[in-house]
């Protein structure tokens, strides 16, 4: 077997213990005589798995009693329609910060529905930063407060909560669930797709306060109502079957690593040493301001094209894969999600000295 390591910033990699015990179980999971991927989501078998991934959600996230856990599909893409669709019912009104892509996607499948009040933005400096917020400017009447936690594409993370009040407040932590402790009555919504930190792409993961379901506009699809997917405890239809049962693995592990809490203290050693030796490059520089930098999703360049091209190449002869940045920020992008070992990120530091070295 040869493992590279993977910066990839989704599907990216997974621990190998997950990837080792589901190839044990891929033709049969214990005692059932079929593998999950074979097996009725409406058998006893798969009851146990969803509803032992639900409480091991719970239980890592300190999940309030009052909140509902869903396991969905259609990526976090599909979120930027149903949130809207199911939150937004009341004065038809948002507002939202726009951080990058991903917050401007949802601005604009939400624009299609209701109004769409942009509090702020960091476009001006290809989102390299978290905008300043001012209460002043923000919506007395709107139905909720949307923010992308953490940007996948730009490496920025809010690193303080925007403070909305009675307004609940809505979140994408699709690139940076479970990487940190989070509280989650903070919020009226999170939601977060699978294939960062939670197992393989397919599955979508939503918390959302109970009072804030059961509203949702006429035209709502079946599928798209939260109401829905809560009554039938998320089995409405065929869910991701096998994802659930990745996902379930995935969460056994962090709390194996003694829970998001013991995983964040890695994490944070591995930006440490990221972005210490980016501080301290002549060749290579970070494109965050330091005060806004994700602990997941840390994009880098050299200031030139071409050596930016070189490193990329040379990267992945040495085994380290799926370094190439974002086109709208160019460069390179390490992504050390909660699967990416510390020596992973060490051996990388030393490849970028090497390079570094023999490219000044």
């Amino acid at each position: 077997m040869n493992r590279v390591y993977n910066f990839s910033a989704g599907p990216s990699m997974l621990p190998l213990e997950v990837l080792k015990k589901a190839q044990d179980e891929m033709c049969e999971y214990p005692n059932s005589g079929m593998s999950v991927m074979e097996m009725s989501h409406r058998s006893k078998d798969y009851d146990d798995i969803i509803k032992g991934c639900e409480k091991l959600v719970r239980e890592l996230m300190h999940v309030p009693d009052n909140y509902k856990v869903l396991f969905l599909q259609g990526g976090g893409s599909s979120q930027f329609t149903m949130i809207p669709m199911n939150l937004a019912t009341k004065n038809k009104k948002i507002d939202i910060v726009i951080t990058g892509q991903w917050a401007k996607k949802a601005a604009q499948e939400a624009k299609r529905y209701i109004t769409v009040n942009e509090i702020a933005s960091s476009a001006d400096k290809t989102f390299s930063y978290i905008p300043k917020l001012d209460k002043s400017t923000f919506s007395k009447d709107a139905d909720y407060f949307y923010i992308c936690l953490n940007n996948t594409i730009y490496g920025t993370k809010f690193n303080q909560l925007p403070e909305t009040g009675d307004i609940p407040l809505v979140a994408d932590i699709s690139s940076m669930i479970m990487s940190e402790e989070l509280d989650v009555s903070k919020f009226g919504l999170l939601f977060a797709g699978a294939q960062k930190n939670l197992g393989p792409a397919g599955v979508t993961l939503v918390i959302v306060r109970e009072d804030l379901v059961g509203n949702a506009m006429d035209i709502t699809p079946t599928m798209f109502n939260y109401q829905i997917h809560v009554d039938n405890d998320s089995l409405y239809n065929t869910p991701p079957t096998y994802g659930i049962y990745v996902m379930k693995l995935v969460l056994e592990w962090i709390k194996e690593q003694g829970g998001v809490a013991a995983v964040q203290k890695n994490n944070e050693k591995k930006a440490e040493i990221l972005y210490n030796f980016l501080d301290n490059s002549k060749l290579f520089k970070g494109t965050v301001v330091p005060e806004d930098r994700s602990l997941m999703n840390v994009p880098f360049v050299t200031g030139n094209e071409e050596l930016d091209a070189k490193f990329v190449a040379e990267a992945k002869k040495a085994g380290f894969v799926n370094l190439k940045g974002h086109r709208s920020v160019g460069g390179m992008r390490a992504s050390i999600y909660n699967a990416m070992p510390v020596e992973g990120v060490e051996k990388l530091v030393e490849f970028m000295k090497k390079f570094e070295a023999e490219n000044l």
